[in-house]
């Protein structure tokens, strides 16, 4: 009765054992994996996996990312590409350009980039496709957060209003 949901996954199935790049640890060169991938050492180079990406507080990139999602809490400069979910805690710094299909950011988070908003999977419609740049920091000197109004007129590649 209860055996058919007993059934061990294979690798497959579950997209591999997670990677993980350790603190104190620094790597040149390019990454492609199908699993997901934690990097809170120092990677100059580039990662396209099928799955997530998570950047750690300690942890920081220097090139292009292709994901399926990921969480930064540490730094990122260079080109992302996520195809789903990318979420920025507090104490993220990203710089460069952007594209995703779905953008959460915590107060706090410094977003000094050029973003493209698509739908997902990375495919676009007249409706979905709008282009931000602003910036998103919490200045801890005086306790004030500033924040940047996203709106978006709806039509094809005509640049949202940052206020």
């Amino acid at each position: 009765m209860f055996s058919d949901n007993k059934k061990p996954r294979t690798m497959n199935e579950i997209g591999g054992q997670p990677n993980r790049i350790e603190k104190n640890t620094k790597i040149k060169g390019d990454i492609i994996s199908e699993a997901d991938f934690r990097i809170d050492g120092k990677l100059d180079g580039n990662v396209k996996t099928s799955g997530k990406v998570v950047i750690g507080k300690d942890g920081y990139i220097h090139g292009k990312v292709e994901c399926v999602n990921a969480d930064i809490e540490g730094s990122f400069n260079g080109e992302l590409q996520v195809s789903n979910l990318l979420a920025l805690k507090a104490s993220a710094v990203i710089e460069g350009t952007v594209t995703v299909a779905k953008l959460a950011v915590e107060p706090g988070a410094t977003f000094n980039a050029s973003c493209t908003m698509k739908g997902k999977g990375g495919i676009s419609s007249n409706d979905t496709n709008k282009t931000a740049t602003g910036s998103n920091s919490l200045n801890s000197d005086s306790g004030s957060y500033k924040s940047g109004t996203v709106s978006g007129s709806g039509s094809k590649n005509e640049p949202a209003k940052v206020s």
